[in-house]
């Protein structure tokens, strides 16, 4: 019995172990809990919903996206750093967020995140209520200059993209002080409702604000003019040399399988490649 009852544990063992192999070779194989590092109503929030939404058939599973703002981006991330490496949980990164490392205001390092993919790129504005005593930034800036640390500027947060341009311009002359707001919505109210003069920006996060004539651009911070506000002159042209675009990610922990990075990377870049997502990013 002895003799007989040994190579058949054996062979169940070794079935045991494989199982667990086997399954892991299915991947997706459950919802994908996508974490945004911003608060609702944001251009993050907006890319990882419709990213979500059109990556969902391509992998077989759903991402529902979850808002956990604050840190300038770094407290949705710690869900994920403190989570598993295991794929089925992914987070916004943006150039806000990035800037923090450089400052010490973040606890990890770069190389403890996993790069799944770039998926926008874009210059940010400044931009003022529409009927408003501001028309140009020549006037703003000339009310800086007379009246220094006077118009409050509606920002993601302190060592962020927006916060080093503020303190940029204050550098030049034209200081202005930054009021953190981590939900894009609380900005945007504080801009439209008089609490901020100056909101610091990406147009296509504030497009439903453009159309609807109640807000203005001043200025880009870029090279050149952008195509669709030929009338709003770029930093360069006014001799401000500072030219921070801010681009939208997604990252995993370190750790991640690499069979599952590109099962996530070429998922997203195809969704990337759909007309809905062309249109979005034009938006």
């Amino acid at each position: 019995m002895r003799r007989i009852a040994f190579p058949v544990l054996v062979i169940l063992a070794l079935g045991l172990l494989a199982a667990p192999a086997g399954a892991q070779e299915k991947y997706p194989s459950r919802p994908i809990d996508f974490v945004v590092t911003w608060g609702a109503g944001g251009g993050a929030d907006a890319m990882a919903r419709q990213l979500g939404s059109l990556s969902q058939p391509l992998l077989g599973v759903p991402l529902p996206a979850s808002n956990v703002p604050g840190a300038s981006g770094n407290t949705g991330l710690a869900q994920i750093l403190s989570g598993k490496a295991d794929g089925y949980t992914l987070a916004t990164y943006i150039q806000d967020t990035l800037m923090t490392l450089p400052m010490g205001l973040a606890r990890y390092k770069v190389d403890d995140l996993e790069w799944i993919t770039r998926t926008q790129v874009a210059d940010s504005f400044l931009f003022v209520r529409a009927d408003g005593p501001f028309k140009t930034i020549q006037k703003l800036f000339k009310h800086t200059e007379a009246n220094p640390g006077k118009l409050r500027v509606g920002a993601t947060g302190f060592g962020t993209v927006d916060n080093v341009t503020v303190r940029f311009l204050g550098n030049r002359g034209y200081k202005m002080i930054t009021v953190p707001y981590p939900k894009p919505g609380e900005r945007y109210a504080a801009a439209l409702g008089g609490h901020t003069e100056v909101l610091y920006e990406q147009a296509g996060d504030v497009l439903q604000y453009l159309k609807a004539g109640q807000l203005r651009p001043l200025i880009i911070f870029a090279e050149r003019r952008h195509p669709a506000f030929p009338d709003v002159p770029a930093s360069k042209e006014l001799g401000l040399d500072i030219t921070l675009p801010q681009f939208r990610g997604v990252v995993a922990r370190k750790g991640t399988p690499p069979d599952r990075v590109k099962v996530l990377a070429d998922a997203f870049q195809k969704a990337m490649q759909t007309p809905a997502w062309k249109k979005f990013a034009e938006e």
